[in-house]
């Protein structure tokens, strides 16, 4: 049975995660709010998702073919192993033991006198699914299995999967198997296999590869399609390389591009700096450029707070808000 090891468990736990085995989940910092009425995450902004309802869990915590420098999670901790199917917990295992843990982690909310009760017996029974805390879910080799059960529950309203590209054969298989998230993101960190190779390091030798691939099997995936893009100062903003971005993204035709600015948070301090962390506003100007030289890239939707922009595709529009875990892409 594949385990994370003790040590690597007690340093997670003093970040509050819950941890089962090789999965974990996490109350992020917008839940929280929303339980307070302080305001909702961007994906409840953009898509219609219940901040308060989310449940955000990786099946595979530590596991990753990236180290990412800009990564806000306990990178230093992952590793790639081969993971045999047999040594791996079942959907439904992950399922009941994360939802425990998670409950475990939002107790103690009722003894906050600002907390809304009504919204916290509400996010007892998660309705979206953000598969993507840490680690790189396409690992887990019963992700279509995950995402079938998670489809199943009565109450899903939605499945993110946040992916780094990196496991093509198994986006195949969520597409073969018909076990496709709701919205499927994919992460982009550079444009060129130059910066690729030192803002993502990546495990893989053909990693760049492994990632256009990636791209080009999307392109026709009947499911919502995001790009994901994580903003560095000073290291892939340069507006010369916009031209590169752009040709990535048409590769994959998504629905949606999220520009995101770095922020300085967690172990990423110890790797980068303040002056790496993108304003809202340079945000918004590299967004503006992107639409600039591609007119098919149209601005949407931001939020200040998160310091994030989202374009839409022109040439591929649907509905924006999420109706239901199965996308209508009409």
């Amino acid at each position: 049975m594949l385990y994370i090891d003790p040590k690597t468990i007690e340093e997670m736990k003093k970040k509050s995660y819950g941890v089962w085995n090789h999965s974990a989940v996490q109350i992020c910092s917008w839940t929280k709010k929303a339980l307070k009425k302080e305001g909702t995450c961007y994906k409840n902004k953009f898509y219609g998702i219940d901040t308060h309802r989310c449940m955000e869990m990786t099946p595979v915590s530590v596991f990753c073919t990236n180290n990412c420098i800009y990564c806000w999670r306990p990178m230093e901790f992952m590793r790639l192993i081969d993971i045999n199917p047999e040594d791996v917990d079942d959907p439904e295992d992950i399922y009941n033991h994360l939802l425990e843990e998670r409950k475990k982690l939002l107790v103690g909310f009722f003894g906050n006198e600002k907390v809304d009760k009504q919204l916290l017996e509400e996010a007892m029974i998660p309705n979206h699914f953000a598969i993507s805390l840490s680690g790189e879910p396409t690992l887990y080799p019963k992700l279509p299995e995950l995402v079938k059960f998670l489809r199943s529950l009565p109450q899903t309203k939605s499945i993110f999967i946040v992916t780094n590209g990196q496991e093509p054969d198994m986006i195949e298989r969520l597409i073969n198997e018909d076990a496709l998230p709701t919205q499927l993101y994919i992460s982009i960190t550079a444009p060129n296999e130059e910066l690729y190779k030192k803002i993502s390091v990546p495990h893989y030798p053909d990693a760049w590869d492994r990632l256009n691939r990636t791209l080009d099997i999307i392109r026709d995936a009947p499911t919502r399609k995001v790009i994901r893009m994580t903003m560095i100062k000073g290291m892939n903003m340069d507006d010369s390389i916009i031209p590169e971005y752009i040709k990535l993204i048409k590769k994959a035709d998504p629905h949606f591009v999220e520009v995101k600015a770095y922020m300085y948070l967690g172990y990423s301090r110890q790797r980068l700096s303040p002056e790496n962390m993108p304003t809202h506003e340079e945000i918004k100007e590299f967004s503006r450029k992107i639409g600039e030289m591609d007119k098919s890239f149209t601005y949407m939707d931001e939020q200040e707070a998160s310091r994030i922009v989202v374009l839409r595709n022109e040439n591929n529009i649907i509905d924006p808000i999420i109706r239901g875990p199965v996308p209508n892409l009409n």
